[in-house]
């Protein structure tokens, strides 16, 4: 019998997330304001950074930092070759060129051995992705970046440690997602943390239009004459305050979504153990994963059938599944833009033709997490 369909990911959203917009509604006042600034002062120190900026989504966050960095054309910037696309188009935004590394698959992110050689005197950053809730080795990675800035692409990482420290505070700026498959949503939004003063002033005139304000609107920011100056070329990309009255209300709800999905996710681990087929998702020590997603890898010589095929039949019995993410020198644009070719990164080429994810989020119910359990255990 077909169990109710169970995605891949839901939010998980209630009558706390309903009730938190109504004070912006009633007020009338509904893009970035005092919700806002309320939500990035929470969400700074749950990270241990002196300043975070609200933004429209993480692929801007991105962006800005890098524009705030002063990454320009002919600059190269290092990312991951198995990532969310974002993490590379927002260099090519900035007119420079990302430098792929390979990643490491047993934890998805990038292979610090092989970043040094990707090192040139044209590297102005460097963007370690925390993929799927796992913070990378960012100790690692900052001895061979040296006084190359680090920018952390946290998307997926809201409220991951490693050492008990959080991610986001090991950079000179961190880019989060609020997207609804995160832990944490505001529908779409953004957040970027620093603790870099001049490069918050630059963040946060980035993300509105590049005004600047004068002392004088500072102390007379009533008087209807004074207007900013726009000294940046910016960006429209404020978060409202509807979004924002969400976010301080998921914030609240972010470790125990965490410590949930932890639960769910050693018991999977636990039920796969003897799937030959199957490799589950490391556990590095001293790391502790934020679970966005629950990601395998696949072996098809031992499955006897395609990983594409496992995703069919299981989708035939109702379970939602899609691959972990992508390797991006394989897509069009980089692929013929930069002339690489998918055996150039074959680590992130084999992580992209054989994970799957599959269902883990804070809307599935024990009866949901056992079914999965099993029909996985069985589909072959």
């Amino acid at each position: 019998m077909r169990h109710k369909d169970i995605p891949i990911s839901k939010p998980s959203l209630g009558e706390d997330e309903w009730k938190a917009v109504r004070e912006p509604i009633m007020s009338g006042w509904l893009t970035q304001g005092s919700k806002v600034a309320e939500f990035e002062k929470l969400f700074a120190k749950r990270h241990r950074r002196k300043f975070a900026c609200a933004v429209s989504n993480c692929s801007d966050a991105l962006q800005i930092i890098l524009e705030a960095l002063g990454v320009k054309p002919g600059d190269e910037v290092i990312v991951p070759a198995f990532t969310w696309v974002a993490t590379a188009s927002a260099v090519c935004h900035c007119g420079a060129t990302p430098v792929f590394v390979d990643v490491d698959p047993s934890t998805f992110n990038l292979d610090v051995s092989l970043l040094e050689d990707k090192i040139s005197s044209k590297t102005k950053a460097i963007i370690p992705v925390h993929l799927f809730g796992l913070c990378a080795d960012m100790k690692s990675v900052a001895e061979l970046a040296g006084s190359i800035p680090l920018v952390e692409d946290a998307a997926c990482a809201a409220g991951a440690q490693l050492e008990g420290k959080p991610v986001g505070s090991f950079s000179a700026a961190a880019a989060f997602s609020f997207h609804p498959r995160k832990s944490i949503t505001t529908g779409e939004g953004g957040m970027i943390v620093t603790d870099d003063e001049k490069l918050y002033a630059r963040i946060e005139s980035l993300r509105n239009h590049g005004a600047s304000v004068s002392v004088e609107q500072k102390k007379l920011g009533a008087q209807p004459h004074l207007l900013p100056d726009f000294d940046l070329l910016g960006h429209n990309s404020r978060l409202t305050d509807l979004q924002a009255a969400i976010g301080i209300v998921q914030l609240g709800k972010l470790d125990r979504f965490i410590e949930e999905r932890d639960w769910w996710a050693r018991y999977y681990i636990k039920q796969f153990a003897k799937l030959d087929w199957l490799q589950t998702p490391a556990l590095p020590k001293k790391r502790s994963h934020a679970w966005q997603a629950f990601v395998c890898m696949v072996d098809e010589d031992k499955a006897g059938v395609s990983r594409d095929e496992i995703m069919k039949r299981l989708k035939d019995k109702g379970i939602g599944t899609r691959p972990g993410t992508l390797a991006v020198h394989m897509l069009g644009y980089y692929r013929k833009t930069f002339g690489l070719k998918p055996e150039d990164f074959p680590c992130a080429r084999d992580c992209f033709l054989y994970s799957m994810a599959l269902p883990l989020h804070n809307c599935m119910s024990a009866e949901d997490y056992t079914y999965v359990a099993e029909t996985v255990a069985t589909i072959l």
